[in-house]
Parts: C-alpha cells; sequence; structure tokens
C-alpha cells in the first residue's frame, strides 16, 4: 500500500469533557473569522499557482507552504470543534505545525508538476473524488464550508460526530470504532481538498483509511 503524500493524522486527546462539544464551534468563531480572510486569499494564490504551473509545471515554494498552512489551521480547528471534537485543547493561533496538538497535517511538496492543457484536465478528472468528499464531509451540519458560512445538509461526518457528542452526554466516552471511521472519512475529504488546490499529481486513492495515523 502506498502512502499518499497528504498525511492526516488525529488522536482522542483524552479526558473529554461531556458538554463542551456542544459550545466549542462558537468558541471558535475568532478562528473562523481569521480563517475566512486566510481561506480569501488562498484561493487567490491557488489561481496564481495555476497560472505558474501552466507555464513551469513548478507550484511556486512560497504559495505551497502557506497554502499547506491554511490546511493545517483549519484541520485543527475543524478537529476541535466540528469535525472530529476529539480534544478539548484549543487551537493554536497558527499556520506552522504543533508537533505535540492532537491534530496534524502535512503535505510532501511535489518537485514537479504537469504543466500546459494536461494540468486542466487532470483536475477535471477529479470531479468524482469531489462529489464524494462533498458527502463525506464537504458540508457541516453547523453550514461551514471553506472560506464561508451557509445552508447546508449536514455531512457523514457531520451525523456521525453528533452521535459522538450524544454519546459523551451519556457514557463521557469515545468511540474508538466511530473516531477511526470519521478519521477517515476527514482524511479522504483533505486529500481531495490538497488535489483540489493542485498541491500533489497524485490521484487520490478511492481507499478509507481508517485510524488516526496514515497507514504504515
Amino acid at each position: 500500500m502506498n502512502v499518499y503524500p497528504v498525511r492526516l493524522e488525529g488522536r482522542i486527546d483524552e479526558p473529554i469533557s461531556r458538554w463542551l462539544w456542544l459550545v466549542k464551534w462558537l468558541l471558535a468563531i475568532p478562528h473562523w473569522i481569521v480563517l475566512v480572510l486566510l481561506w480569501i486569499a488562498a484561493f487567490v494564490l491557488t489561481i496564481v499557482a495555476f497560472l505558474v504551473l501552466l507555464f513551469t509545471g513548478r507550484y511556486p515554494r512560497g504559495i505551497f507552504d502557506f497554502n499547506v498552512g491554511v490546511l493545517r489551521w483549519s484541520w485543527r480547528v475543524s478537529y476541535y470543534a466540528i469535525d472530529a471534537i476529539a480534544t478539548d485543547r484549543y487551537p493554536p493561533f497558527t499556520l506552522k505545525d504543533v508537533p505535540d496538538y492532537p491534530a496534524r497535517l502535512e503535505i510532501d511538496y511535489p518537485e514537479h508538476q504537469r504543466r500546459g492543457l494536461p494540468l486542466i484536465g487532470w483536475w477535471i478528472i477529479g470531479i468524482p473524488q469531489y462529489v464524494i468528499a462533498g458527502l463525506f464531509g464537504g458540508g457541516a451540519a453547523l453550514g461551514w464550508s471553506g472560506t464561508h458560512f451557509g445552508a447546508h445538509y449536514p455531512s457523514v461526518v457531520g451525523v456521525l460526530v453528533l452521535v459522538v457528542g450524544i454519546m459523551l452526554l451519556l457514557k463521557r466516552q469515545y468511540p474508538q470504532g466511530l473516531f477511526d471511521l470519521i478519521m477517515g472519512l476527514n482524511r479522504w475529504s483533505v486529500r481531495v481538498g490538497a488535489y483540489c488546490m493542485l498541491m500533489t499529481p497524485q490521484y487520490p486513492p478511492f481507499r478509507l483509511d481508517q485510524g488516526g495515523a496514515e497507514p504504515a
């Protein structure tokens, strides 16, 4: 089994409060505000990177590092507030990796990518993956989607996290099996997101890698 160049990790950071998950999305509002601005910048920079890729086949390293930071920041906040609720530790305000935080994300920098018209076709063939990722984790029940709030049907991840929250209220226990499944769905969505942002030329696998750690 090949390890995909987008690596998403998480661990259950016990003890977890029985009720705090009810207000985590509210506590994370300062992060949401910053992330809106960061995602606007990431969107513009991704267009710039696309134009550079068209002619050179290389993703500008500075833009790549910034976009990785935005994805990393987003993953920490969503892990805390809506897409896993597996930690009560408030996310740090930083684009950098925080080794001791229970949610981490890394993406290998691609030295060479496609360029010209094949690059456009490569992005288009990702449409089936975009649809699947949208169903899995693209629309949180609270209405957060990328850079804005709106009305969305609950995603699969949103429904599972709600089940986890109810179980925390009743039993104060985070089921390991549900955590592994939630991580697998989030991992699929983030891989597809990075591919959509042209940050890796490797097509996301149709594979649900469950668990907190990437498959060895």
